[in-house]
């Protein structure tokens, strides 16, 4: 019985361990997700104000403005909806108005994005997955498939 016994408490204490590991994972990874957000969809379903997310699409034309020596104002458009971004930091070279986009940061209490990261399309062929997903989804994508990303 004795062996038995000792049998059961190294089975509990190992499923102990796994269960705390994979808590602790779990809290990990909580930070590590964002949540990709057309413009339609931030209309449709705001996400929480300083949630970190990813909003992704078109730089609308004629909306791209520097408001000060390093920070600049542009409009996300999904050609359906709308989202104003704000951003401080360099741009990319391939940053353009009527290119795809996909900006991470946060929304203020205003509902204006705070952009962390800005990100640029890699050459004139190439629309990120997540951009033209959701283009398409909003009934205005006309390119062929988005080329796979590449790592």
């Amino acid at each position: 019985m004795r062996h038995r016994n000792r049998r059961l408490a190294t089975i509990a204490a190992a499923g102990s361990v796994l269960v705390a590991a994979v808590a602790l994972g779990l809290f990990a990874l909580q930070d590590a997700v964002v949540f990709f957000y057309s413009p339609s969809d931030v209309m449709r379903e705001p996400p929480v104000a300083g949630e970190r997310v990813r909003v992704g699409g078109l730089v609308k034309e004629g909306t791209v403005e520097e408001v000060s020596e390093a920070g600049y104002a542009f409009v996300i458009t999904d050609l359906a909806e709308d989202v104003r971004v704000t951003y401080t930091g360099i741009l990319p070279d391939l940053f353009r108005e009527g290119q795809g986009v996909v900006a991470e940061g946060r929304f203020d209490t205003l509902g204006v994005f705070a952009a962390e990261t800005v990100l640029a399309k890699h050459d004139e062929t190439y629309m990120p997955p997540e951009v033209a997903e959701a283009l398409r989804e909003a009934g205005v994508w006309e390119g062929d498939e988005p080329e796979p990303e590449s790592r």
